[in-house]
């Protein structure tokens, strides 16, 4: 497995997690053992749950300030799973590069989101790393 894929499943915990308004490790480790099962991308896919995990707040937060007109309440589930995954990345996974991540975050958004998501997820994550340290 890549990391790619690690990005994917990752994003479709957030999904899940979301619908079921359940963040615990409880749900974590059973969508683990699911479909993680042998990954080597398992650390990665552990890490992006602590930043993402321990962050929400501040990664809402940021996502707010940098999507205009639009409140978190009112993007797609989909989307909004994309874009918490690529903001944890930008904002606490200093590893990764910025253009890494929301490439990452584009290919997920057009895979999985709706006809716009790609520009959508773009257009503010390129806000976000231009008021990262804001």
């Amino acid at each position: 497995m890549r990391r790619t894929e690690a990005r994917e499943l990752f994003m479709q915990l957030l999904f899940q997690m979301d619908i079921q308004n359940d963040y615990s490790s409880e749900l974590k480790g059973r969508f683990v053992s699911e479909y993680m099962q042998d990954s080597n991308q398992l650390e990665y896919f552990n890490q992006l749950y602590a930043v993402t995990s321990e962050h929400l707040a501040e990664i809402d937060k940021k996502l707010e300030s940098c999507s205009e007109n639009w409140k978190i309440s009112r993007m797609a589930k989909v989307d909004l799973a994309v874009l918490r995954l690529s903001v944890a990345e930008i904002l606490y996974m200093t590893e990764v590069p910025d253009s890494v991540s929301i490439n990452e975050a584009v290919d997920l958004a057009k895979k999985f989101g709706g006809e716009d998501s790609g520009k959508f997820i773009n257009g503010i994550l390129g806000k976000v790393v231009k008021n990262k340290d804001v």
